[in-house]
């Protein structure tokens, strides 16, 4: 089981006590309207169940991990990332934070956990990202961390009826916030 702690923050891997806040997160209309329509519970058990699975940076799969507060173990949210190149190192990001942690710095700090977790661990040459381009407060997160956008990728994805704009981030790991 992974842990990783911050000053304020514990990550640690996702475990089947997690299946509420994860049904929670993924249905709220307001966290997912920059991501995707909240999918139907069965959906995201299948998703859930597959996220349980055991990890490897090289299978192509997310790793979930989830963000509570070190002091109180209140749940926070979730963060991880994907091997997304392996012969380049490119590993892709992301977090999402119940409303009631937003705003506090936890995606900041727990991202920065991540990727200095990342680069000991799989040698991750460059970190990407992405968030809708009206989703200020994600894109604050990645430039608090050393990101730089890179791009603006027009009509990238849709949301119901709505074409979304993506920004594209990067971050190289000699770059990283230490």
């Amino acid at each position: 089981m992974l842990e990783l702690y911050t000053d304020r923050l514990k990550v640690r891997s996702l475990n089947r006590d997690d299946w509420s806040d994860f049904l929670s997160i993924h249905q709220d209309p307001m966290i997912n309207q920059f991501v995707r329509r909240p999918d139907d519970i069965d959906t995201l058990k299948e998703k859930f169940e597959h996220r349980l699975s055991p990890w490897s940076y090289s299978s192509g799969d997310w790793l979930t991990l989830v963000i509570e507060e070190l002091e109180t173990g209140r749940f926070i949210g979730f963060t991880g990332l994907y091997c997304k190149n392996l012969d380049f190192g490119h590993a892709e990001v992301g977090y999402m934070l119940a409303t009631k942690g937003q705003g506090k710095g936890y995606a900041t700090e727990s991202l920065k956990a991540v990727i200095d977790w990342a680069v000991l661990s799989f040698s991750v040459h460059k970190f990407i990202a992405l968030c809708a381009k009206a989703n200020v407060a994600s894109a604050k997160v990645l430039e608090r961390n050393g990101f730089q956008l890179e791009g603006i990728l027009r009509d990238n994805y849709k949301v119901d009826e709505t074409w979304i704009d993506d920004s594209s981030y990067g971050l190289l790991s000699k770059d990283r916030i230490i």
